[in-house]
C-alpha cells in the first residue's frame, strides 16, 4: 500500500516537473502531505526517488527545486594547445614500469616488487604506531627526523673504511621518494640548461629528471663491470660536465655490478676532473650473490651525492629516501629540496624508521635473499628454454630486473602488443636509453606475483616474437 501510494506521487510530481521551469521550488512537504492524503514518510521516500532520477535537488534548509536540465555539448580544448606552447623533447616519463594491470595477466613489467616480498606485518605495525604519534600531527624538520637522518648516516658509516671520514646525521637529508631527489641533484649540480654524464643505458627516471630540470644528459658507454673508463674520461674532457649518474650495484636494467677496483677508478676520474659522482644505490637491500659496498663509503672529499631509497625494500607506499651531501652541495641540496618538498611527512619517516630498526628488518632481508635467488634462476631457465635466440648478458646478482638482448631486428612495439594480446605484459628497453637504443632490449622483473608462471609467460613471449 506505502509502494503504490509513493509510486503515485512520483508519477503526479513527474508530471509536475516536466511542465516547471528549472529552478522551481517544489511544494513543501506539508502541502504534499496535504495533496496526496499520504504520510510525510511517503512523500520522503517519492522525493528520494525523484533525486536519485535526477529530477530535483534538495537544499537542506531551504527546499526542493526542479533541477536546471544541463545541455550536452562538444567538448572544445584548442583553447589549450596555444595556451601550453611547444613541449620539449621528452617531457613525459616513460609509464610502462608503473602500469597497473588485471590481475588475470603475467606482470613483467613492473619495477615494484610483489608483497610477498616486502615486510608487510612490519610495515602495517609500524603505520599504526606512527599514526597513534605525535608524528601525525606535527610538522617535521626539512632535513628529516633527527634519528632516521641518524640511520642512514650510520648505515653508510658502518661501511667508511678506517682513516676515511664517516657520515654525520647532519650530511642527511629525508625527501619523499627518490624521484624528487634525482631533480633536486641535477638542478643543484648541472644547473638549467647543465651537462652531466650518465650510463648508458640508465634509469629511465633518471631521464625524466634531468628533461624536467633543463639539464642535458651525455651517455657513457657501460657494460657488465660498469662504464667504459676511456669513454668517460673523454666525455669529462669533452663537455666538462660537473658530474656523473650512475647505479654502480645492480644497475637498474641492465643488473651491472661495479667491481671495487672499476669503483676507485671511475671516483679518481671524478676527482681529476674536480666533478660529483651520483651514486644511485636504489637496491641496496636487494642484494642475492653480492653484498653491496657503496662507492661513497670510499669517498673523503665530498665527490660522491649519495642517494639511497627504501621504497623497494621497505614498501612502494612508503617514498622515504636520502641524500648524503658534504661540503657546500650540501647546502644547496637543502635549500632546493626545501623549495620542492618543505618537509617530508612525519608520519611515513616515523613508519619507515620504526620498520628498519626492528629486529625482524634484518630477518626479512635474510629471508628475502633466498626468494629473489630462486626467482631470478627461475626466469633465467625459462628465457634459455623458451627464448634461444635471445641474450641475457648478466645475470644479476641482486635488484629485480633481467636485461634481456633479443634479435636485432625485433620490432619492440609489435612485440609487446602480441605479448599484451596473449596475457602477458613487458617493459621494452627502449625506454632506458639517453640516445638512439644500442640493441633490442627487454627488461623482465623476476619480483612480480606469481613466479610459477614464468615458463608460461616465456613461451608467450616466443609466440609473439615468432610473429
Amino acid at each position: 500500500m506505502n509502494q503504490s501510494s509513493s509510486a503515485r506521487v512520483v508519477d503526479d510530481l513527474r508530471a509536475w516537473i516536466a511542465a516547471a521551469a528549472p529552478g522551481t521550488q517544489l511544494p513543501s512537504t506539508r502541502e504534499l502531505t496535504a495533496r496526496h492524503a499520504v504520510s510525510p514518510v511517503t512523500v520522503q521516500k517519492a522525493l528520494r526517488t525523484l533525486t536519485a532520477e535526477g529530477l530535483i535537488d534538495t537544499r537542506p534548509g531551504v527546499g526542493v527545486f526542479v533541477r536546471p536540465v544541463r545541455r550536452v555539448h562538444a567538448h572544445d580544448y584548442a583553447w589549450q594547445t596555444a595556451a601550453l606552447g611547444a613541449t620539449g623533447p621528452t617531457t613525459s616519463a616513460p609509464l610502462t614500469a608503473l602500469r597497473s594491470v588485471p590481475t588475470d595477466v603475467i606482470a613483467l613489467h613492473s619495477g615494484y616488487p610483489d608483497r610477498e616480498l616486502l615486510p608487510e606485518r612490519l610495515v602495517r605495525a609500524a603505520l599504526t604506531r606512527a599514526a597513534r604519534s605525535d608524528a601525525a600531527v606535527g610538522r617535521s624538520a626539512s632535513a628529516g627526523l633527527p634519528e632516521l637522518r641518524s640511520w642512514f648516516a650510520s648505515e653508510l658509516g658502518a661501511q667508511t673504511p678506517a682513516g676515511l671520514p664517516a657520515p654525520t646525521p647532519g650530511d642527511v637529508m629525508v625527501l619523499p621518494g627518490s624521484q624528487i631527489g634525482l631533480g633536486s641533484v641535477f638542478r643543484s649540480i648541472a644547473g638549467r640548461g647543465g651537462v652531466l654524464l650518465v650510463e648508458s643505458p640508465t634509469y629511465w627516471g633518471a631521464l625524466l629528471a634531468a628533461s624536467q630540470v633543463g639539464v642535458t644528459l651525455v651517455p657513457v658507454p657501460t657494460g657488465p663491470g660498469g662504464p667504459d673508463l676511456a669513454a668517460l674520461d673523454r666525455a669529462f674532457a669533452e663537455t666538462g660536465a660537473r658530474g656523473f649518474y650512475a647505479q654502480p650495484t645492480f644497475a637498474n636494467p641492465t643488473g651491472a655490478l661495479w667491481t671495487a677496483t672499476h669503483a676507485d677508478a671511475v671516483l679518481e676520474l671524478v676527482r681529476a676532473h674536480g666533478a660529483f659522482l651520483i651514486e644511485d644505490d636504489w637496491a641496496h637491500d636487494l642484494g642475492i650473490d653480492a653484498a653491496v659496498t657503496p662507492v661513497a663509503a670510499r669517498d673523503r672529499d665530498g665527490h660522491v651525492v649519495y642517494l639511497r631509497s627504501l621504497t623497494k625494500s621497505v614498501s612502494p607506499a612508503i617514498r622515504i629516501a636520502a641524500i648524503i651531501a658534504r661540503g657546500p652541495v650540501r647546502d644547496r641540496l637543502l635549500g632546493d629540496l626545501q623549495a620542492q618538498a618543505l618537509y617530508v611527512s612525519g608520519v611515513l619517516q616515523a613508519a619507515a624508521l620504526d620498520v628498519v630498526t626492528q629486529p625482524g628488518w634484518r630477518t626479512h632481508l635474510r629471508g628475502l635473499r633466498p626468494q629473489l635467488r630462486a626467482r631470478r634462476d627461475l626466469l633465467v631457465d625459462a628465457v634459455a628454454t623458451h627464448l634461444p635466440s635471445t641474450t641475457v648478458e648478466v645475470v644479476p646478482a641482486g635488484g629485480l630486473n633481467l636485461w634481456v638482448r633479443f634479435p636485432d631486428r625485433t620490432d619492440l612495439r609489435r612485440l609487446s602488443r602480441g605479448c599484451e594480446a596473449r596475457g602477458v605484459t613487458i617493459a621494452t628497453g627502449d625506454e632506458w636509453f639517453p640516445a638512439e637504443p644500442t640493441g633490442r632490449y627487454v627488461r623482465l622483473t623476476f619480483a612480480g606475483p606469481d613466479p610459477g608462471a614464468f615458463g608460461t609467460a616465456a613461451r608467450l613471449i616466443a609466440e609473439a616474437l615468432a610473429e
